[in-house]
């Protein structure tokens, strides 16, 4: 069938609005890797933090599970998340269901991308590692995280909490097999209350992502460092749907660059 010229460029029309609407909104390409754009984050419950603001900070990012349903990834760069954590799997068995998605969807963007696990108490080390292993992929990646904190909603293992002693050995247990695979030394994700409780600070070797979303880490982790600060659970960023957990590096886009160049593989 001929179409006139008016019904192609109507057609036309209609074929871009159908792909922006497929890609979230936005139909621009991905951002070269390695750009950084400054944030335009909102929150709906955000904090007056004493001293330097999170958001003074010049490189941050989210981490992301099946709860965000649905990311423009692109979108989402262009708006400050320059790099994403990204849950991979829990315990020895769960994969987190939209990994993949995820993982495929920041990759193209250009998003500097890594996958998290959350450590299970009822499961051997051993196991859980070889399940990160099964199902995170090697390369261009930032190092592989092991989430530590007390998950009191786990139908089958609320109340399984080893004494501090145990609990570090089983976190050394999996650190070292993820290390050996990899090639990268992981980082440590946890809590002030499983941080203090489980001595967290007798780990050397390690850098720290900490959860501290009312205070400074200064003050809910004396005398800890930090490389990633997990500030916020109730962002808002333009091509993401519903909240999203906000992050930030520690350091200035100079020394971003460089530990990039040191720790991602």
């Amino acid at each position: 069938m001929m179409l006139s010229r008016f019904s192609l460029r109507h057609f036309a029309a209609l074929a871009l609005l159908a792909l922006a609407a497929c890609g979230g909104g936005s139909s621009a390409p991905p951002a070269e890797p390695g750009v950084l754009f400054a944030p335009n984050f909102g929150d709906n419950d955000p904090v007056n933090f004493a001293g330097r603001a999170p958001s003074r900070y010049p490189v941050q990012g989210i981490d992301a599970a099946r709860f965000q349903k649905s990311i423009n990834w692109n979108t989402a760069r262009r708006n400050g998340v320059n790099f994403a954590f990204l849950k991979a799997t829990e315990g020895g068995d769960l994969l987190d269901t939209a990994f993949k998605d995820h993982w495929r969807g920041a990759g193209r963007a250009g998003v500097v991308r890594g996958a998290y696990h959350f450590y299970y108490f009822c499961t051997p080390p051993e196991v859980q590692a070889r399940w990160f292993i099964k199902n995170v992929p090697k390369g261009n990646m930032l190092p592989p995280v092991l989430d530590m904190e007390w998950n009191p909603f786990s139908p089958t293992c609320a109340t399984v909490r080893p004494p501090a002693r145990e609990v570090r050995a089983q976190m050394r247990r999996w650190l070292d097999i993820v290390s050996a695979h990899y090639g990268q030394t992981p980082i440590i994700y946890t809590t002030p209350r499983f941080y203090k409780e489980n001595q967290l600070g007798k780990l050397r070797g390690y850098e720290f992502w900490l959860r501290s979303t009312a205070k400074r880490p200064s003050e809910t982790f004396p005398g800890e460092r930090w490389t990633f600060w997990q500030y916020s659970a109730t962002g808002l960023i333009n091509g993401i749907e519903g909240e999203v957990d906000l992050n930030t590096f520690y350091g200035s886009r100079d020394q971003w660059k460089a530990w990039l160049a040191a720790r991602y593989k």
